[in-house]
């Protein structure tokens, strides 16, 4: 049942005491006014949004959750309710979708406002996340190839010493144990390269903050850009391109979908390329 003009009205006055308790960091305040207007008006996602927020800063996690699904229920394409979805369940340890949620949030963010400040906060927390699970799998990774590596040397020590104990072969059996050796050390060795932290190849970074791109742009002129710090110097310094000086307009932008393809593959291989300074 759809609520009548009086109540949304009173609903939007409401959630308005609710900002301003949030303002002054009046959270169970804030929770009260915006939990009245969801009584008055409960499929209005901005309500629940608003409501998990004051939740997060109080860290009562489960309540964010709760919030957040609700949100998404009444619209999924809420940028707000995923972001905050995923950090609660970041909170429980459910890693995988608390990630997946993040990412969702990214997608949507870039779409419906590139340069807010929220998508520069999702990708922190997004990023932050990212290179946690590769700090996991990378130390479970290292010990399973220290295990195996040992598990290769043992046996070929025992072939060894099988071999040796046959007349007139000791320095045959030698070099080619040798050889052996080595062997297993440069497979075992090539194996961990991809969890050794690196410089990130330059065409994968911006040029301007010679950071890994997240969300690269590309201008007529053929250069590409991290598309927030790209819009940020067209407002402040000027419209033009900063390597070519070329006069450039906002909307002369276009995803560089090629490079942000590159950076995916990358960062597949090499998760701690997620790292933040």
């Amino acid at each position: 049942m759809r609520p009548n003009a009086s109540a949304m009205r009173q609903a939007e006055l409401l959630r308005n005491d609710g900002n301003n308790y949030f303002k002054k960091n009046r959270f169970n305040a804030a929770i009260d006014a915006y939990t009245e207007a969801i009584t008055l008006c409960p499929n209005v996602p901005v309500y629940f949004t608003n409501r998990a927020l004051c939740h997060l800063k109080r860290n009562e996690w489960e309540r964010v959750e709760e919030d957040s699904r609700r949100a998404i229920q009444l619209d999924s394409h809420s940028v707000k309710a995923h972001y905050m979805l995923g950090l609660a369940l970041l909170q429980k340890q459910e890693h995988t979708k608390g990630i997946r949620e993040l990412q969702k949030a990214l997608d949507l963010g870039r779409g419906a406002n590139p340069k807010g400040y929220m998508v520069e906060e999702i990708w922190q927390e997004f990023a932050k996340a990212k290179y946690k699970e590769w700090e996991r799998s990378s130390s479970q990774r290292s010990w399973e190839l220290q295990n195996l590596k040992e598990a290769c040397k043992s046996a070929l020590k025992e072939k060894h010493f099988l071999g040796s104990e046959m007349e007139g072969f000791v320095d045959d059996a030698t070099t080619s144990h040798l050889k052996q050796l080595e062997a297993v050390e440069r497979v075992f060795n090539k194996a961990a390269d991809d969890d050794i932290p690196t410089e990130v190849p330059d065409h994968l970074c911006c040029r301007i903050t010679l950071d890994i791109f997240h969300d690269p742009v590309i201008t007529p002129s053929g250069h590409t850009y991290e598309r927030a710090v790209i819009l940020d110097h067209l407002q402040k310094v000027g419209e033009f391109d900063p390597i070519t000086r070329e006069p450039l307009d906002p909307s002369q932008l276009v995803s560089n979908l090629a490079i942000r393809e590159a950076v995916h593959e990358y960062l597949d291989t090499h998760g701690w390329a997620y790292k933040i300074d």
